[in-house]
């Protein structure tokens, strides 16, 4: 599956991590970056278009500000991220201009994913950026993201623009080989694993925190950016950005890293945002019969199976879906209020307009506008 699909990359998104981009003295980590420019140039020539998820801000300001720790701080960290993000920009601008190269900055906020025309925009922004042959570097606007609403960590914000743009494959490159049986510090028989079909809590069970100081993901972060982006039907590698040409070797068919297998169905761009929006404004709770509706049959959720509302939204926002068991099974766009779903939960459709004096819908959330969510 790894070859078939990686030869048929048409777009690509590369999120490289704060330890590839700063080296520990502080500084750019500029031959990576230059090697990376190099090969973006190659992927060109094949008419892959590239875009670059960067960390790295933060450290990049820690070392401009020649602090010895990164401060714990809110308005500190963003301080930091304010004199970084300069830096780092500037070195990518400089060194991929030596390559006849175009880089454009986009920075990203939660309040832009979670909102539909906001989140229109910045992908008509990217597909732009690729029409003149620019290559977006993107990052979380940390510098005015609070703490509530940050996408969290740039593996996550990397899944995220690989929905966003509907790119093919996402690398997500770090100071690890990817997956491992086990700890490699505390296994000595632990072992790389090449593949994993599908992200379950088993994969999970193998991850372990963080080592890295400057950076804020580990491969917890990883495997969630995974399992976006393989239910969403694109294909993600955790690799070593230590191993030499790693992307060229990755885009070259070689076995490099872990990869991790899409599902075999895309989700439609509307549907994509759907499901990984995180701005639930409340929940819907059904029974069984409209589980099996949703699930096996691809019916719109209609009012008689409707138990129990969660919290107080209203009509066209976003709400979970979940089961009498609280799993959350989808997400959709809500046509009634909660006040109203209250008022028509269990009934039938027909009877909608008799309880609200006037039916515009017959489902409370229309297929169209509902997502099945996985983990």
């Amino acid at each position: 599956m790894r070859e078939t699909i990686i030869s048929n990359v048409k777009r690509l998104v590369v999120k490289i991590g704060t330890s590839t981009v700063i080296k520990p003295d502080g500084e750019i980590n500029a031959p990576f970056i230059s090697q990376l420019a190099k090969t973006i140039v190659d992927l060109k020539k094949r008419n892959i278009e590239t875009c670059i998820v960067c960390s790295g801000a933060v450290g990049a300001g820690k070392s401009q500000l020649k602090l010895a720790r990164k401060p714990k701080r809110l308005p500190e960290r963003q301080a930091l991220a304010a004199v970084g993000q300069i830096y780092v920009m500037r070195a990518f601008a400089e060194i991929f201009k030596k390559q006849n190269l175009n880089v454009g900055q986009v920075l990203l906020t939660h309040e832009v994913l979670k909102d539909r025309v906001r989140y229109l925009n910045a992908r008509f922004t990217m597909n732009s950026l690729f029409d003149y042959g620019c290559i977006p570097v993107i990052n979380e606007n940390d510098t005015v993201a609070t703490e509530e609403l940050k996408v969290g960590d740039n593996d996550t914000l990397a899944a995220y623009v690989t929905n966003l743009i509907e790119a093919d494959l996402l690398i997500l490159l770090s100071d690890i080989d990817g997956l491992m049986t086990g700890d490699p510090k505390k296994d000595r028989d632990a072992k790389l694993i090449a593949e994993v079909a599908e992200v379950t809590e088993e994969i999970f069970q193998l991850a372990g925190p963080t080592r890295s100081e400057t950076g804020t993901g580990g491969l917890i972060t990883k495997l969630q950016a995974a399992r976006i982006v393989n239910q969403c039907g694109e294909a993600m590698i955790i690799a070593n950005s230590n191993v030499p040409n790693v992307i060229e070797k990755i885009m070259n068919g070689e076995t490099v890293g872990t990869f991790f297998c899409p599902r075999s169905k895309n989700l439609q761009s509307r549907k994509r945002w759907l499901a990984f929006n995180q701005s639930n404004k409340g929940a819907i709770v059904i029974d069984d019969g409209a589980v099996t509706a949703l699930i096996k049959k691809n019916k719109s959720l209609l009012p008689s199976g409707i138990i129990k509302v969660e919290g107080v939204f209203a009509d066209k926002d976003l709400v979970q879906i979940k089961s009498k068991n609280l799993d959350v099974i989808g997400r959709g766009i809500c046509n009634y209020s909660s006040e109203q779903v209250e008022k028509i939960k269990g009934l039938q459709t027909k009877e909608i307009e008799k309880i609200l004096g006037a039916c515009p819908y017959d489902s409370v959330v229309h297929r169209d506008n509902l997502v099945l969510v996985e983990g």
